[in-house]
């Protein structure tokens, strides 16, 4: 029964063990995946900043004048 009980215990702490470690790697997925949201708007942010000045510019090409 000591034994049993004993490979319990030892089961239940390594489960223990296995969930912080999951729990601070999620944490830190979860900042990395902020992080990366930030950086996503911003360069979208660009992206379409970047479309808008040529758009301007083909928008100044008069009609009929090949590229």
């Amino acid at each position: 029964m000591d034994q049993e009980l004993s490979a319990l215990e030892n089961k239940v702490e390594a489960l223990v063990a296995q969930l912080e470690t999951l729990r601070a790697e999620n944490h830190r997925l979860r900042e990395r995946v902020n992080v990366l949201e930030v950086d996503n708007r911003k360069l979208s942010s660009k992206i379409d900043a970047a479309t808008a000045r040529i758009e301007s510019a083909l928008a100044m090409i008069p009609e009929g004048v090949e590229l």
